[in-house]
């Protein structure tokens, strides 16, 4: 047990489901463009919103959720998933990227992952994912999100 001050031990990375994890890592590149075409599946209008620059970032963008994605179902922690959304949603609100669209990443890493792994193992994923979903909703909520917003609380918020 570690001292109070110094915070909370390292996660245990074999806690958790080591061979779901083992399976997303290895899957590479071709699991985060199968979840990027998912997430394009499920809005098309992010073809239509976001260059092709920034569809190229956004696709490189899935290697760190799935890194973080992997230490979530081996630790068995789904809040893994959860505080890395919460410190790269400041980072795409820079980037003027809604959390829907996010959002909507999160539900293509949900739907290639369950490719990937075995049945028994989607559970995990999927609470973790749930995890990050329920953390860009309440990012969402917050001014500067980069969603079509009420002109007059954009009026007040502006202080103009």
């Amino acid at each position: 047990m570690s001292h109070p001050s110094l915070g909370l031990p390292p996660r245990n990375l074999r806690a958790g489901d080591h061979a779901a994890a083992t399976a997303l890592r290895s899957a590479g590149a071709r699991f985060r463009a199968r979840a990027f075409r998912a997430a394009l599946d499920l809005d098309p209008t992010l073809m239509d919103r976001y260059d092709d620059l920034a569809r190229q970032s956004l696709l490189s963008d899935l290697e760190a959720f799935v890194d973080r994605l992997v230490t979530a179902v081996s630790s068995g922690d789904p809040r893994a998933m959860a505080t890395f959304a919460d410190l790269v949603a400041v980072r795409y609100r820079k980037r003027k990227v809604p959390m829907d669209d996010l959002v909507t990443l999160c539900e293509g890493l949900r739907r290639a992952a369950a490719a990937v792994v075995e049945p028994d193992s989607v559970p995990a994923i999927d609470a973790a994912l749930d995890e990050a979903i329920a953390v860009f909703k309440w990012h969402r909520r917050l001014a500067g999100d980069a969603r079509k917003r009420n002109t007059f609380l954009a009026f007040i918020y502006k202080g103009a």
